[in-house]
């Protein structure tokens, strides 16, 4: 195969978007529907986005090789879609949005590969939904309630609303009524992608000041850096998968972080290496998973909401046996950087696809020149 980003600070609230760690527009021209044609010569499939590669002729006559912009290799993993579908040599032709600077870079919205049915963006091209499995068993020998399995949220997929209401992305569930105007976006509840607001400490705020002022191509994501163990368990549609063992539980994050659950420690060791995972230890309280980690290295748990090395996270994980929905309440303290604490919560299903650690590769502040296609 072949194979973004800022927030606002308000005062000592830090309010993050999704877009301060999801890939904005950014020099792509939204108000412009351009269709080229060419012939399809690569897939990168790939995270935080796939690219498609295609040769079209230019107004010159001459040869412009095109890269452009499509969904997360995730997501379109979870929607049906395979690399073996982009077959080199095909005829391709894409509608989508031009670069600004770039005439070699496109955004993606729907493409017709050779005599195929032409694919939008956030085309469903399968039925598979989760489903609870004949064998599965409720609980565990030891009686403690099975959260094995592979989880993720479910698909955020793009809805347009009827004229007048405002569209946006929303769970797979929820598209049809949101175009048919029954249901309001306002009312959907918190994907839980963005960050949640906090009081800052002197310190905290002059961190989120330098988070802010990092530029895009510089910012961790654009090395397909984990951000937080909070973070990321939902954002832009990963799988996950919890592995139960007699003493320990395994978080596998899709975007290729793990985690070790010490269920058997009472406390934490006295010396810990910093990581993006931290150190856990967990317990049961009734049917409900707890796990306390600390040990992070200083970052940030979402957009510009910063995190010391004082960071010290409590998740309660609680499935619903009928639903098998999987409820995570989390909340977080850092003495340096908060003077209140950062709570939240967010909700993944039996997952729609397999766990896998997708291929992480930002080509988005990745030069694309003319010059560069030379080589």
């Amino acid at each position: 195969m072949f194979r973004p980003i800022a927030a606002a600070a308000i005062g000592a609230v830090v309010v993050s978007s999704p877009a301060w760690a999801h890939h904005g527009f950014g020099r792509i021209d939204g108000s412009q529907n351009i269709t080229w044609e060419g012939t399809l010569t690569g897939i990168d499939f790939v995270n935080p986005h796939a690219y498609l590669y295609f040769d079209r002729v230019a107004d010159d006559g001459k040869t412009l090789k095109m890269r452009c912009e499509m969904r997360a290799a995730t997501v379109l993993r979870r929607s049906g879609w395979t690399p073996e579908m982009f077959v080199p040599g095909k005829h391709v032709a894409v509608n989508g949005h031009p670069h600004r600077d770039d005439p070699s870079t496109c955004y993606v919205e729907d493409l017709t590969i050779g005599d195929s049915p032409t694919l939008v963006r956030y085309q469903q091209l399968t039925t598979a939904s989760p489903t609870k499995p004949s064998d599965r068993p409720a609980r565990l020998p030891g009686g403690e309630p099975n959260i094995t399995g592979d989880w993720a949220q479910e698909q955020y997929l793009l809805a347009r609303a009827p004229a007048g209401g405002r569209g946006g992305l929303v769970p797979k569930s929820q598209v049809a009524a949101v175009e048919a105007g029954t249901v309001k976006v306002a009312d959907l509840p918190n994907n839980g992608w963005g960050a949640r607001p906090v009081m800052l400490t002197p310190a905290g705020q002059a961190a989120a000041d330098k988070l802010k002022a990092v530029a895009p191509q510089d910012n961790p994501r654009s090395r397909c850096e984990i951000t937080s163990i909070l973070f990321d368990w939902v954002f832009d549609g990963p799988v996950n998968r919890i592995t139960q063992a007699k003493d320990s539980i395994t978080i596998d994050y899709g975007r290729g972080l793990t985690r070790t659950v010490q269920m058997n420690a009472a406390k934490h060791p006295a010396a810990i290496a910093p990581s993006r995972a931290g150190h856990s230890i967990g317990h049961w309280d009734g049917d409900t998973l707890v796990v306390d980690t600390v040990g992070f290295a200083p970052g940030s748990i979402a957009g510009t909401v910063p995190s010391s090395a004082k960071l010290h996270v409590v998740e309660r994980f609680t499935l619903d046996p009928q639903k098998l929905a999987l409820k995570r309440d989390y909340v977080a303290d850092d003495a340096e950087y908060f003077t209140d604490q950062y709570a939240g919560s967010d909700i993944v299903m039996l997952a729609d696809a397999p766990f896998a650690k997708d291929l992480c590769n930002d080509l988005t502040y990745k030069d694309y020149s003319q010059e560069t296609q030379k080589k």
